[in-house]
């Protein structure tokens, strides 16, 4: 990293990656067998909106978020396998 604009990008990624982490560690952890519903942040048919359920949106939240972690960790282990495999093909020299 030589130029600042590649330490500028990488500051960024560790200030975001640092804001992630304490949103998840700070989040409680989702409650095994509860389905959850967005239907009180949609709006019925006749208009209006149903009142807002701050328990339900916040659950609702914590699952997206438990998932949106999921799949970060399952990306970051298939990029970590396919970065070892590109290793393991390079020339030794």
């Amino acid at each position: 990293m030589s130029g600042w604009r590649s330490k500028f990008i990488f500051l960024l990624i560790v200030y975001f990656a640092g804001f992630a982490t304490a949103i998840y560690t700070l989040a409680p952890a989702p409650k095994n067998g509860k389905q959850l519903s967005l239907g009180s942040l949609v709006p019925t048919r006749s208009g209006q909106a149903e009142p807002f359920d701050k328990e339900e949106f916040v659950e609702s939240f914590n699952t997206g978020m438990h998932k949106c972690i999921d799949f970060g960790k399952a990306a970051a282990l298939q990029t970590a396998k396919f970065i070892r495999e590109k290793f393991k093909e390079m020339p030794k020299s």
